[in-house]
């Protein structure tokens, strides 16, 4: 699979982590949109699009939030959940996040990390040069 397009949105915020936002289009075919590029404390790294666990109501079942104390619809207060079982994944437990998408292979994680983190330094180097008068 080749990454045809790799499109960065630089974030306003310099004192944030996170940098930017990244959409990747693979073989001319499929695109991945809200893919982040983030600060930490090793350096640059990406992070897959993600949606918010949701748990469900004990009363009424309505689904909300991970770590919501009391419920959307009815107002009763929610169970404190430490983790949800089913997030554990090889020693990382993801406690309100599930990516959406992700690659398999710590390979073509490699190299798409490579290739945002490219996009993502020409986009700041284009801004910078961009803003001077």
């Amino acid at each position: 699979m080749e990454i045809t397009e790799a499109r960065v949105v630089l974030k306003d915020s310099p004192d944030k982590k996170l940098k930017a936002y990244a959409t990747v289009t693979f073989d001319n075919a499929f695109v991945v949109r809200n893919i982040k590029v983030i600060e930490g404390t090793n350096g640059l790294f990406i992070a897959m699009p993600s949606r918010k666990i949701k748990q469900p109501c004990p009363k009424c079942n309505f689904k909300n939030e991970m770590r919501s104390k009391y419920c959307n619809q009815c107002g009763g207060q929610l169970p404190f959940l430490s983790r949800p079982a089913t997030q554990e994944t090889g020693g990382n437990v993801q406690l309100e996040h599930k990516d959406i998408v992700h690659p398999i292979t710590q390979s073509f994680r490699d190299y798409l990390q490579k290739r945002i983190l490219e996009a993502y330094e020409q986009e700041k180097t284009k801004g910078a040069s961009g803003s001077s008068f």
